[in-house]
């Protein structure tokens, strides 16, 4: 007899990770993978944030670097940075995480409100907050990265048609 797949544990509905001091987390069902960083090509004529593009099995993927986009100074320490690979829409990107801290869930209760951080390019995206084991953990808002996939999928058609001037 085959064994049974075992099932996700529902109440197990978020990611984990850390990004500087601070815990962040998105849910689970838009990650697509987490990974070790692999071969990175950086690219003329993007945000700061972005660090380049990655062929992960055959896909170009956009990788966004969570301590530039957050404003948090960059360490040497990489040994357990890690990539999270995230559906958004029908696109994939990847997120630099300083380390992944696991999966859990909100333990029945609502997110509470995102705190107003002003408005513009600054906002980090915040869906909501919770706590996890005494800790406070921001909940990304998976619209704002799927915002900012499309950004980079206009960028790379002005790239690759020629459009953008240096």
């Amino acid at each position: 007899m085959m064994p049974s797949k075992q099932r996700p544990d529902p109440q197990k509905s978020l990611v984990g990770f850390a990004v500087g001091e601070v815990f962040y987390a998105i849910p689970i069902g838009c990650v697509k993978e987490i990974i070790n960083p692999i071969s990175l090509t950086r690219l003329p004529y993007v945000p700061d944030s972005i660090s380049g593009v990655a062929d992960h099995r055959g896909e170009v993927v956009p990788i966004v670097d969570l301590r530039a986009r957050f404003g948090v100074p960059q360490f040497d320490e990489r040994r357990r940075t890690k990539w999270i690979l995230v559906d958004v829409g029908n696109k994939t990107i990847g997120l630099i995480v300083d380390r992944v801290t696991g999966v859990f869930g909100t333990g029945g209760k609502s997110l509470r409100p995102a705190p107003n951080l002003g408005g513009g390019e600054e906002v980090r995206g915040i869906a909501g907050v919770t706590l996890h084991e005494g800790t406070m953990v921001f909940v990304l808002d998976i619209d704002r990265l799927e915002t900012i996939a499309d950004s980079l999928h206009i960028q790379d058609m002005q790239l690759t048609t020629g459009s953008l001037k240096g």
